[in-house]
């Protein structure tokens, strides 16, 4: 309910509103001097407007730029105090899948996913909020400092919302979303393989202005495409001016790239219908080419005659192949000789559905998608819970298409995908649906607020109190679906996920500050471990830490009675039980881990801790010895 404002109309405001109808140009946002964003005038551009000469001011530089820009770069670069902890309880399979679901705000999230998997992400696709006036953006708090926003571990407003609405009439209308989506858009670059490519559906409201950011963020050149994707079959019989159907994709890739191509589409897998003259059967059927180009370029080696039957034929302009190519293809009958109605030849070259290495040719994308709407998504809601519990989902076939899509002639079938507003999972389902018709090995890590569900909506009739609760439940009913429908195929499919919580560091605040404490209070603070934390829970931290990858294999053992952790094939193993002897010291070490872990804490005795080094140099030299 909105408060009355018991005060005078505010002239200036009004003032504002009627110059920014004359020259919209002129309307800007700027910090007054309470610190708050609000809009205001540019008086340097509305001199300009009226008047008939260049008015002198500010050297004017290309720079696109808002209140708060710095902040939020600071923001982006400041480190957190925060871990992910894992909940079998909620997850599915969870000791062999190779996928993630992540609870918590993006931001941290990607701040402590960026050394683990710096370089590792091949594709990443974000639906986040469009900025419609009644959308939520993240309330990234930029009045407080960096050391301050270390401190700060929930990030919640003053009524304990992570998410506030971003209203038209609000003053940071476009900054508060500005600042939401660069500081999250930077730290996912260094996420990004060198051939990663990243995916952002949009739409009308801030298209421009994501380009923009993206383009400072990836760099122009890694521009690769907009994509229109008609997402509606047509409507607004009450609209007045254009019916929108249509929203957008923007495709940006981490370096420049050479070569995107696609799957075939049935219809054009049936124009390769050409097999009367083949002789290669196993190749299937074939499309010809021209091979001669209807303009002049400057490689005379491409202009030559061909003898066949007695005549010499010349292109018109030149040849697509040089000579000695194009003999090799007549050799092999790559090379169909068609006789004209003047008796002359016209020579077209086959292309082959299985190229010379066996594998199925691919078509190129266009900028125009057609294949799915608004509705499809729906529906695909519809079908897995029985009434729609999301609205506005994308659909999976669209989010296939994408992740199918091959970049630099590489196969994108072990590729790892980054969805970080994750919202009702439908990237996590497209990756398990292509696994199950292609026999591919993708992976998914979903990123996804707790953010609470309306108690007015189906989703929370339904049971479902946030939406990480919907992603989560769709991913175990599609990915049974799957499976259902094609038993025999998808034995082996990975339809399983790893679910991890943002929270606080498992660590006291005398882990990080140990100069703050007197050395009195040690005796009480002998344990810097919080109480409520798991050797699991510690585990995570760890292997964020040390850079392992969260869904590597981990496997328990006891060792001289203590528990310890096995990850990765003996990569890093680690133990945080208490009393922890040197038999089970040297049974570790003779198994040669990369990384050993333990609590500092828990040696079991003076001795232990005097001969654990001897220990490791007796039995493995190189291991990289850790303590908490």
């Amino acid at each position: 309910m909105d408060k009355l404002k018991m005060h005078s109309i505010n002239k200036v405001d009004e003032n504002i509103e009627k110059i920014g109808k004359l020259f919209p140009n002129c309307i800007t946002e700027r910090k007054n001097e309470k610190g708050e964003v609000e809009y205001a005038i540019d008086f340097d551009m509305l001199k300009q407007e009226l008047s008939a000469v260049v008015v002198e001011g500010n050297e004017e530089r290309y720079q696109f730029t808002w209140p708060d820009k710095k902040k939020s770069i600071l923001l982006a670069n400041a480190p957190i105090a925060k871990t992910l902890r894992p909940c079998r309880e909620e997850s599915v399979d969870f000791d062999n899948t190779e996928n993630l679901y992540i609870e918590g705000d993006n931001l941290d999230v990607l701040k402590l996913l960026q050394e683990t998997y710096l370089g590792k992400i091949k594709m990443i696709y974000i639906d986040p909020p469009y900025n419609t006036g009644n959308d939520f953006v993240y309330n990234d708090d930029f009045a407080e400092s960096a050391n301050e926003y270390l401190a700060n571990s929930g990030q919640f407003d003053e009524d304990g919302n992570r998410l506030v609405k971003n209203l038209d009439s609000n003053g940071r209308y476009h900054t508060d979303w500005l600042n939401m989506l660069y500081t999250r858009l930077k730290i996912s670059k260094d996420l990004l393989s060198d051939d990663g490519i990243v995916y952002i559906s949009i739409d009308d409201n801030e298209v421009i202005n994501l380009r923009k950011i993206c383009d400072e963020i990836f760099g122009e050149c890694n521009f690769i495409a907009q994509i229109v994707w008609k997402n509606k079959f047509g409507s607004g019989a009450l609209t007045s001016g254009f019916i929108g159907v249509h929203e957008y994709i923007l495709v940006y890739s981490k370096k420049p790239i050479i070569n995107i191509t696609r799957t075939l589409t049935d219809e054009e897998r049936e124009n390769y219908n050409k097999t009367r003259d083949s002789k290669f059967e196993t190749r299937g059927g074939y499309v010809t080419q021209p091979l001669a180009v209807t303009t002049f370029g400057d490689r005379p080696n491409l202009r030559y005659p061909i003898t066949y039957k007695g005549q010499e034929i010349w292109p018109n302009k030149q040849w697509v192949w040089e000579k000695s190519r194009m003999l090799k293809a007549i050799e092999n009958d790559d090379v169909v000789f068609n006789l004209q109605k003047d008796g002359s030849y016209n020579l077209r070259s086959k292309k082959y559905l299985i190229d010379e290495n066996g594998n199925e040719r691919r078509g190129k994308p266009t900028t125009i998608y057609t294949d799915v709407y608004t509705q499809n998504g729906t529906e695909d809601i519809r079908v897995l819970f029985d009434k729609v519990v999301f609205d506005y989902t994308k659909p999976v076939k669209m989010l296939q298409y994408l992740i199918d899509l091959e970049v630099n002639n590489q196969s994108s079938k072990e590729d790892l995908i980054l969805d970080f507003f994750s919202g009702s999972a439908t990237t996590a389902h497209a990756v398990m649906r292509l696994n199950a018709e292609d026999g591919g090995n993708r992976k998914f890590i979903m990123v996804q607020l707790p953010e609470e569900t309306d108690e007015k909506s189906e989703a929370y009739k339904a049971g479902y109190k946030n939406i990480c609760e919907i992603g989560k439940e769709r991913i175990r009913r599609a990915g049974a679906k799957i499976k259902e429908e094609s038993p025999m195929t998808t034995a082996d499919l990975d339809t399983g996920f790893r679910v991890l919580k943002l929270d606080s560091t498992n660590m006291k605040d005398v882990y990080y500050n140990p100069a703050d404490y007197e050395m009195s209070m040690f005796d009480t603070l002998a344990d810097n471990i919080k109480e409520d934390r798991t050797p699991e829970d510690l585990l995570f931290q760890v292997m964020l830490d040390l850079g392992v990858v969260l869904s590597s294999k981990i496997e328990e053992s006891t060792i001289g009675g203590k528990k310890v952790f096995n990850v990765a094939d003996g990569f890093l193993m680690a133990c945080f039980d208490e009393n922890v002897s040197e038999e089970t010291i040297t049974a570790i070490a003779k198994q040669k881990p990369y990384y050993f872990v333990m609590r500092d804490s828990s040696m079991a005795s003076d001795s232990v801790a005097t001969n654990f080094d001897q220990i490791f140099a007796t039995y493995s030299p190189d291991t990289v010895r850790k303590v908490l």
